[in-house]
């Protein structure tokens, strides 16, 4: 059993081009706009680079940041096909450490749901040292109704002709844990299993709140996807200053 983000690193983008992407992007585009976030920014759990890349041609400075080497090496290789220039490097978001401080941190689609509720207030503490003086911290997690009403004790498939996803998911307290098999396709039709391990945990809004504002931050607003509101919601945003 592999551990979250091998295999899958290759078809990530891929398996989510059902997520729209550019206005995904385009509504923390103009989001950090609005704040006059700044130009220097780190996409912190950046998989493979989607949002890093979208920035970038928007103009930001940007890098990237993730503990998995499979995803870092796949947004390495997206941004040069882009001909990109993005730096890119490894790093844990429960003990962030960072060559130099950042005018923002966005952090998307679910990095944080990796993070334990209990090392939550020491990861925001590191964050908050990885920023400028009132520095934006945005943070983007899938929601507690989401994990516990849509996706625990369920099961994910996307069958495509060339790749397989299915994902077993179980409900277990603060977490759903998930269970990943890859079907991929070889030039000569037979396929090649890969398997992961998952696990998301639930962090209830308060809670996070409690502990960015523990870690010296101020939640400027909290919203659902896009912007939408947040009760059943399938994302819950936090938007944050550093004091």
């Amino acid at each position: 059993m592999n551990e979250a983000y091998g295999p899958l690193a290759e078809w990530f983008e891929y398996l989510n081009d059902d997520c729209d992407y550019a206005s995904w992007s385009q509504y923390f585009i103009e989001g950090l706009r609005s704040l006059r976030a700044g130009s220097s920014g780190l996409e912190l759990g950046c998989g493979s680079g989607a949002f890093c890349r979208a920035l970038t041609r928007a103009g930001f400075r940007m890098e990237g940041a993730d503990l998995s080497f499979a995803m870092l090496t796949k947004a390495e290789e997206l941004s040069r096909e882009e001909g990109l220039r993005i730096s890119f490097f490894q790093a844990d978001a429960a003990a962030l450490k960072v060559p130099h401080r950042y005018d923002f941190i966005l952090s998307p689609n679910d990095c944080f749901n990796y993070i334990p509720p209990k090392k939550l207030p020491s990861a925001f503490a590191h964050i908050a040292k990885a920023l400028e003086k009132d520095g934006i911290f945005w943070l983007d997690i899938s929601s507690e109704y989401k994990l516990r009403h849509k996706v625990a004790d369920n099961i994910s498939a996307d069958d495509r002709e060339d790749v397989t996803y299915l994902s077993f998911n179980s409900l277990s307290e603060d977490r759903v844990e998930m269970d990943v098999t890859l079907f991929v396709k070889r030039k000569d039709g037979s396929f090649d299993r890969f398997d992961e391990h998952h696990t998301q945990y639930i962090h209830r809004e308060e809670d996070i709140s409690a502990a960015l504002r523990k870690a010296g931050f101020s939640v400027i607003r909290t919203e659902g996807h896009l912007g939408e509101p947040k009760e059943r919601s399938d994302r819950l945003n936090l938007i944050c200053r550093k004091q």
